[in-house]
């Protein structure tokens, strides 16, 4: 199921294109937008917030009838801003209460939904200090609930763990994957923080001057091109000798004492626990080394300012 689709989407202010032909699909689930500052990622957030027209092209979220006024598409999507946006004076609960009621809920219902969220966002016991008063991590976790509160499938979060410590970075990321995993929400997870984006997401969109990079599951593209296991094994007399027999095109040392192991494709993996064990040893470890996110992005992004055309596993 596609929860949010981009079709030749170009957005100019003037004569500055932000967003270049643009053509994305977002998965349901925990989908990441990732580029630097500058890329296009918050041009294409206001676009599919209603608070920008594209110059060209289409937009469409799953569950927001065609031709949705912007007000009207807000009541259908979540949107978690980067800075903060807070009414001052209140405190958690009128905070959320009061998007509640923006967003087009009757008062009572709105103060219940906005009780609900603040406990599935761990603020329940805090919901009645003012917001001025919160911590970092306090101030995230309510613009959250202000994104929820009214009960959408969509949701677009931009940076949310922007300025949080380990803890609440971690608690941040856990209350995202559990919308996704357990509440069967959509999130288009915004940020620069590729380890976060790796933990949670299970697809990627690179932005990058305006166009897309990358795209696709994050397995897929974390995956080597080029197949390298790192292997540990029971004592094996030339074992260089028998992984090279078995058909590894280079075999050195790793850092974790046992050695790095260069296959090609046609080699399958059980051929190297097949030599080992013919050789008299056994084979105590073997992962298959793949791409950190990081990489990807970063070579994602070095193709495109060269001029080079995109690897495989990109748009």
């Amino acid at each position: 199921m596609i929860a949010v689709s981009l079709c030749d989407v170009t957005i100019r202010y003037g004569d500055f294109e932000a967003v270049a032909h643009v053509s994305a699909d977002f998965p349901a689930g925990a989908v990441g937008l990732l580029g630097r500052n500058g890329a296009g990622k918050t041009s294409i957030l206001k676009a599919l917030l209603g608070l920008v027209r594209p110059t060209s092209g289409t937009l469409t979220i799953s569950g927001v009838p065609e031709g949705a006024t912007a007000v009207e598409l807000r009541r259908h999507v979540g949107y978690m801003p980067e800075k903060d946006c807070f009414v001052p004076g209140l405190n958690g609960f009128e905070t959320v209460r009061l998007a509640a009621e923006l967003s087009g809920l009757p008062g009572r219902e709105a103060a219940r939904r906005a009780h609900e969220v603040l406990w599935l966002c761990d603020l329940g016991e805090q919901r009645y200090r003012e917001v001025s008063g919160y911590s970092a991590g306090m101030r995230q976790k309510v613009k959250l609930a202000t994104a929820l509160v009214h009960d959408p499938m969509t949701l677009f979060l931009d940076e949310p763990t922007n300025g949080l410590d380990p803890d609440g970075r971690r608690e941040m990321l856990e209350l995202v994957e559990g919308l996704a995993s357990s509440l069967g929400k959509s999130v288009v997870l915004s940020s620069h923080i590729l380890p976060d984006v790796e933990r949670v997401c299970r697809d990627v969109v690179v932005i990058d001057r305006g166009r897309v990079v990358a795209s696709g599951p994050v397995a897929e593209l974390t995956r080597a091109s080029i197949r390298v296991l790192d292997l540990e094994t029971g004592p094996v007399d030339e074992l260089e000798t028998v992984l090279r027999g078995a058909g590894a095109i280079e075999v050195e040392p790793n850092a974790r004492g046992g050695v790095a192991v260069t296959l090609p494709e046609s080699i399958a993996t059980r051929d190297v626990f097949r030599a080992v064990a013919a050789a008299g040893g056994e084979v105590r470890r073997l992962v298959e080394r793949r791409r950190t996110l990081a990489e990807v992005f970063l070579g994602a992004v070095r193709a495109d300012e060269a001029g080079a055309p995109p690897a495989e596993g990109t748009e």
